[in-house]
């Protein structure tokens, strides 16, 4: 991962924005859905959500009366989630490594950040690993990833960029994006998801869609008047479990414990 081009990027971009287009919605509305189905469970959880950005998930979750820690890598993302809301305990920090956290302190690990960027598959290792460190023996870690299908589908046909990507070895021949050391992301299939679980020693709960079609049909979604967004919403609740649905999904929520 470069961290410098990282940091550039998040500088200007606004992920909380993202959050608040309804393709963003879906997404959000789906992973909070399934932090509360876990924390519901939990007495007194302790939640650590890593690279938490400017503090989506962890200012809603502390205004909810959550223990909430956030690490983040971007200063200037840090900066704004701590001009936000001062009861999140908010470090800078790498996911690849939480040293200044004792194992087994939380009872829930969110990385919904890092496993985007992350390029070599040696710093997801790494990252996993830190978060199954993390987590006490009964607690879950939800890990969100950004699914390859997605990007050959829409950068790649739709912005007909594939001939030039596969000429300039950025897809493989099997349509898998190879992203370069200086590329901000990182996109991965099915089977590249489970190989980091088998390799980390951490066991699935469930794997689910976090936005479904939804980044394919902004334009419609955007149309939609609120009714029948709802419906939408409803929809895709009930169908984001569903398996053959994920690889084309723009992200996954892979919900893991020890």
């Amino acid at each position: 991962m470069n961290e410098e081009n990282l940091i550039i990027y998040y500088n200007k971009f606004n992920e909380d924005k993202r959050l608040t287009h309804r393709h963003g919605i879906v997404e959000y509305t789906t992973t909070m859905k399934y932090i509360k189905e876990y924390l519901k469970k939990m007495n007194n959880p302790k939640i650590i959500d890593v690279g938490a950005g400017t503090g989506k998930y962890s200012i809603e979750l502390s205004k909810e009366g959550y223990d909430i820690t956030a690490v983040e890598l971007v200063k200037h993302n840090l900066m704004t989630l701590k001009a936000k809301n001062s009861l999140v305990k908010a470090y800078l920090g790498n996911a690849t490594n939480l040293t200044m956290f004792k194992d087994n302190s939380f009872d829930m690990v969110l990385l919904f950040g890092p496993l985007y960027h992350l390029i070599d598959k040696e710093d997801k290792l790494k990252a996993l690993k830190e978060a199954k460190r993390l987590v006490k023996d009964d607690g879950v870690i939800l890990v969100s990833y950004y699914m390859n299908e997605y990007a050959i589908i829409t950068h790649g046909f739709k912005d007909n960029n594939i001939l030039s990507a596969i000429k300039n070895k950025e897809v493989d021949e099997n349509y898998h994006v190879t992203p370069k050391k200086t590329d901000l992301y990182s996109m991965v299939r099915l089977e590249d998801i489970d190989e980091l679980n088998k390799l980390s020693g951490l066991k699935r709960i469930k794997i689910l869609a976090q936005d479904g079609p939804s980044d394919y049909i902004r334009p419609i979604i955007n149309k939609m008047d609120d009714q029948t967004f709802n419906e939408y919403i409803k929809y895709h609740l009930s169908i984001c479990e569903r398996y053959e649905l994920l690889g084309a999904s723009s992200h996954v929520l892979d919900i893991l414990k020890k």
